[in-house]
């Protein structure tokens, strides 16, 4: 009796897992395929991978846990749609129009979003990782600096001075993006970027009387200015014994 049960349970669950899915109205589907035209459409969770939407029409779509990844939507209109959970890692957005469309937690990593309207929409959930052409009202200094680590920490240096100097564009005094920029910059073995951004930390701790900040910059301006007795690579002893050095108060900059 209870394997019955339990077989009920199972087979219960698995279809109404299936209704989840497939709960994109079907001949909304096919009329968005056909037409590129579907206002106000119930395209939730439906699979939409890889396909060619561009210039699509989609104004107050439901597309709540659709999944558009790697689809092309460059000049598509999705104002007033919902995205809540949608997918949309490695698409091509280029022109599309999201004003007032709802993104809450959606997947925007790697997507293209040069020219982009995002007017009236709240990004703070999103997923904007690996992103380019982020527009600056688009997100907050802290998202941009967050997003820094995040490609620092994987070795990415050149974005991650991108997205450093994204939060310096909407905040000129933000004195951890410098300092991080900086070490960025150095990574790449770029010493006098380094230092202009180290120099510029130390003020702006100084200013804003961060005493950490403060010892820290210091330290790697002294640093910055100390000539290397050998060919410099990101290998070497030299940048290994600094970076060993300053570690732990560097952690207090890179959570």
């Amino acid at each position: 009796m209870k394997y019955q049960i339990l077989a009920t349970v199972t087979v219960l669950t698995i279809f109404s897992r299936m209704a989840i899915v497939q709960a994109a109205n079907p001949e909304d589907l096919q009329q968005l395929l056909a037409t590129k035209n579907c206002q106000k459409c119930d395209l939730s969770n439906a699979g939409l991978i890889l396909a060619n939407l561009s210039g699509a029409n989609l104004t107050g779509a439901n597309l709540t846990g659709a999944n558009l990844s790697r689809s092309n939507l460059t000049g598509a209109d999705l104002r007033g749609a919902n995205l809540t959970g949608a997918s949309l890692y490695g698409v091509n957005l280029m022109g599309a129009k999201f004003a007032g469309a709802n993104l809450t937690g959606a997947d925007l990593r790697d997507t293209y979003l040069t020219n982009t309207e995002f007017t009236g929409v709240d990004l703070s959930t999103a997923n904007l990782l690996g992103a380019t052409g982020i527009p600056l009202k688009a997100a907050s200094s802290d998202q941009f600096y967050a997003w820094g680590l995040a490609e620092a920490n994987k070795g990415n240096l050149q974005p991650a001075i991108d997205y450093f100097s994204q939060a310096i564009a909407i905040k000129p005094d933000y004195a951890r993006a410098y300092l991080a920029r900086g070490v960025a910059s150095y990574q790449k073995l770029d010493r006098q970027s380094a230092l202009e951004d180290a120099l510029m930390a130390q003020k702006l701790f100084t200013e804003q009387k961060d005493p950490k900040g403060v010892l820290t910059a210091k330290a790697f301006v002294k640093e910055l200015k100390t000539p290397f007795k050998e060919v410099v690579s990101a290998g070497s002893p030299s940048f290994v014994d600094f970076f060993n050095s300053l570690s732990s108060a560097l952690l207090e900059f890179f959570p």
